[in-house]
């Protein structure tokens, strides 16, 4: 059955009832984003450090000396042209020296007692002050922030999976008290290695909570309000990310952070004992074909909306009995996984180009980011700027694809983040820096609309049966933009222009992909496989109805659609017109006897002409 045109209605549509639980699924979005941005405090490098004088290295008539502290840090740690004391070493002095001017010999050896931080930004320790994870063992940083990308991208396609396997409900409910514990046990990590297998773990549990919760809320709302339901998600998303830098100033460690960070999951535990604000989609349950709990659904959901199914809809029949009839008493579940992909052509092609689309805007957003540290090092002007845009990009999104379209709003976000990637790359040595500031904003604004946008759209052309799991794929390309940067600094961002040459490069490219995609404003979300392979691509431009409308080349009116109803009337007027005694005319016998064959027939009419000839000769 059609859910969207003779079920949906029928139950309250979208009603009191969705509408609350729209609102109970924008909480997880506030929770899952204050534990993915905190990786931005936990791995920040301290704007000054340096090693700890080591006792050991110096002379004994060195110690006894009377030296301010910048002084004797000046005789003991070198000092690096342009950059201040060095980070990663000290001066070793001869054992009996007495002289401590430059031209004294000594080498420089790495640091053996540790490093002297100042404060990180929001916070007095974090994951780097904590364990040290600077010089030889900076590398680590990085690898920690792909370790939890690669948490993020094994939980989307896994738990996408399940979510098409067990429901909404159940994956939702699973995820966030996975993800609750493994938060409490970051809290109490005792090396970098727990720390960074933990927080793993924690990411994929994050992508199950933060997609459970994106499909579920999806599938309760009709096309008019889909696009708003996902915007003010987002909104919420980017409350949280505002909210951060406060609480790390206010909680100044990082297990105090991870701990505050971690209550939100917790309070969301209460889910599991109030089935009735994050109910199980009965559009999953009906396109699996669980008809007895798909029935439980409708009936909650159209009570709960102030509508009765008992009442007749059609003649003679309900709702519910129209669901019985429809799929019997033996229907069995159906489940898919995104395996089914391979078997279908439509579907995989709009689950590639929009992986590639989220792709291309999570990952260049590190071009336009980095061309901001130039104005500003303090990590607080490119956050700021990152939320800012962020929420500009929402509010684009929501006053212009519900009048455009997606295709068309897609598309262009992808020439504006191309066309400022590719002036950026060409032009910033030859550009004002005000100039220089607007185009990686503008960038970064348009980038992250196109990321946005990339996962709704994906979200409403692909099956009931399968979203999950080709959501979870689109999902996980985006974290692969994420970590490329992460990439870069492992090598100490020498390979920057390859990233961004390559980016922008994919940017123009995904302009070309995005003309293949199909329209889906104020169409119905497709259930089966069979309605996500009926998508088509829609023509660029619209065709002026009188183009063709030339005088010797006319065209036939399109015949009207087909109606049952029409049909049977005329059958039954057909019926009785011929049943009648006193018909208005004759119908003449065949002259040819109706058990001959058209052979016989033809035979006997030559036999005929010829004795005609034969007596008039």
């Amino acid at each position: 059955m059609d859910y969207e045109t003779k079920i949906f209605p029928h139950t309250g549509g979208y009603g009191h009832y969705n509408r609350v639980v729209v609102v109970f699924s924008w909480f997880p979005n506030f929770a899952v984003m204050l534990n993915l941005l905190s990786d931005v405090f936990y791995t920040l490098i301290p704007d000054s450090y340096h090693c700890k004088p080591d006792p050991q290295l110096l002379p004994s008539a060195f110690l006894l000396s009377n030296l301010s502290k910048q002084d004797y840090l000046s005789l003991v740690i070198p000092w690096v042209n342009g950059t201040g004391l060095s980070h990663c070493e000290l001066f070793k002095y001869p054992p009996n020296s007495s002289d401590f001017t430059e031209h004294v010999p000594r080498e420089k050896v790495a640091c053996t007692q540790g490093w002297e931080y100042s404060h990180v930004a929001g916070l007095h320790s974090n994951f780097v002050t904590e364990w040290n994870l600077v010089c030889s063992d900076y590398w680590k940083i990085p690898l920690q922030h792909i370790c939890f990308m690669m948490g993020w991208i094994l939980g989307y396609i896994f738990l996408g999976t399940l979510c098409d396997w067990l429901g909404r409900r159940r994956g939702f409910l699973l995820s966030i008290s996975l993800s609750s514990v493994l938060g409490v046990a970051v809290c109490l990590s005792n090396s970098a290695v727990v720390f960074l297998l933990l927080r793993l773990s924690q990411g994929a549990m994050l992508a199950g909570v933060f997609m459970s919760s994106y499909i579920a809320r999806l599938e309760l709302c009709d096309p008019p309000h889909r696009l708003m339901a996902a915007m003010v998600s987002g909104f919420f998303g980017l409350f949280a990310e505002l909210l951060l830098p406060g609480f790390a100033a206010l909680c100044r460690y990082w297990p105090i952070l991870q701990a505050v960070t971690t209550l939100p999951l917790l309070l969301l535990l209460s889910y599991w004992c109030c089935a009735s604000v994050f109910p199980e989609s009965p559009r999953w349950l009906l396109a699996t074909d669980q008809i007895p709990q798909v029935k439980r659904s409708l009936q909650e959901f159209s009570i709960r909306n102030g509508v009765c199914l008992q009442d007749e809809m059609y003649p003679g029949e309900t709702l519910l009995s129209e669901i019985d009839s429809t799929y019997g008493d033996d229907c069995q579940p159906r489940y898919y996984t995104f395996l089914e992909l391979r078997r279908t052509r439509v579907i995989w092609k709009n689950c590639l180009i929009l992986s590639f689309t989220l792709f291309i805007g999570t990952g260049i957003q590190y071009c336009f980011t980095r061309n901001l540290h130039s104005f500003s090092t303090n990590l607080y002007f490119s956050y700021f700027v990152r939320v800012i845009t962020g929420a500009l990009g929402c509010i684009f999104i929501c006053l212009s694809v519900n009048h455009f379209g997606r295709r068309g709003m897609l598309l262009l976000s992808a020439i504006i983040t191309g066309l400022s990637s590719l002036l950026l790359l060409a032009l910033t040595q030859y550009l004002q820096g005000g100039l220089v500031l607007v185009l990686s904003v503008v960038g970064l604004l348009f980038s992250q609309a196109l990321a946005m946008l990339s996962v709704f759209f994906a979200s409403e052309v692909m099956p009931t049966v399968v979203r999950g799991g080709c959501l979870g794929l689109v999902l996980a390309a985006g974290c692969i933009g994420m970590a490329a940067s992460s990439l870069m600094e492992l090598q100490n961002n020498g390979g920057y222009f390859l990233h961004h040459v390559v980016f922008a490069s994919f940017a123009v490219l995904s302009i070309l992909c995005i003309m293949l995609l199909p329209e889906s404003k104020r169409k119905q979300l497709p259930d089966s496989l069979k309605d996500g392979e009926s998508q088509r691509r829609p023509p660029l431009f619209l065709s002026r109805p009188a183009r063709d409308n030339l005088p010797l080349l006319c065209t036939r009116p399109p015949s009207s659609e087909y109606n049952p109803d029409n049909y049977s009337r005329l059958v039954s007027a057909t019926r009785k017109m011929l049943t009648k005694d006193n018909l208005p005319y004759k119908i003449s016998e065949p002259a040819d006897s109706p058990l001959l064959s058209d052979s016989e027939a033809q035979g006997q009419e030559s036999e005929t002409q010829r004795a005609t000839v034969s007596q008039v000769s």
